[in-house]
């Protein structure tokens, strides 16, 4: 006697539907893309954070718009910060100089490092003077460089990452639940007898032999 052949299930019959593959296609190409956007945002920040092209000099004094929510630094070229580099700020209020932090910024012919974080408690104009023993040059940029921008880059790997993992986990599941419901609707229509009978060569069905 020829082995008995399992009923045919529609792929349609199956749960959960196939749609959840598409699903789970669009997931990983939304956070890749989101992943990207975040990059180029990134880079994009990170390469105007100093404003290299109007560069100062010692003794010389620069005039700035600065608001309570500017969040901007002085950068000095090719020099770390050290006690011989002194700046002030006067204008409106109560300014002061602060820890600017540890950062870097690159430029095609130097390297610039944070001096000076500058805090005002009100939006207006305001004077900065910055000197040093040697000769320096000096810029005013946002306070966060190279390394803020490594941190905000780990949202750019984490995202892409999330939605490899996310749409992998969803096929893996579906696919599983849908083998089972095969199995399950295999069985029972076996059981049942509707449909189906065993296989013999030719196409034929036969009841006994």
């Amino acid at each position: 006697m020829l082995p008995f052949a399992p009923p045919r299930i529609p792929a349609n019959e199956l749960r959960p539907g196939r749609y959840w593959y598409a699903i789970a296609a669009a997931i990983v190409v939304v956070l890749i893309a989101s992943g990207v956007a975040v990059a180029v945002y990134q880079f994009k920040a990170v390469s105007d954070a100093v404003d290299t092209h109007h560069r100062f000099a010692n003794g010389d004094t620069v005039s700035l718009r600065l608001g309570p929510d500017s969040e901007k630094s002085i950068w000095i070229k090719e020099r770390g910060p050290s006690d011989d580099q002194k700046c002030s700020i006067a204008g409106p209020g109560d300014p002061s100089l602060g820890d600017p932090g540890i950062d870097f910024y690159w430029t095609s012919d130097a390297t610039w490092n944070p001096l000076f974080a500058l805090h005002v408690s009100q939006a207006g104009t305001y004077e900065v003077t910055c000197e040093s023993r040697g000769p320096s040059q000096y810029a005013v940029g946002d306070s966060g460089g190279f390394v803020e921008f490594m941190r905000g880059s780990v949202l750019a790997i984490v995202l892409p990452l999330c939605g490899v993992g996310i749409g992998l986990a969803v096929v893996i599941v579906v696919a599983v639940r849908r083998s089972d419901h095969r199995k399950r609707l295999q069985t029972e229509r076996q059981g049942s007898g509707a449909g189906w009978g065993p296989a013999a060569a030719g196409g034929e069905r036969h009841t006994g032999v």
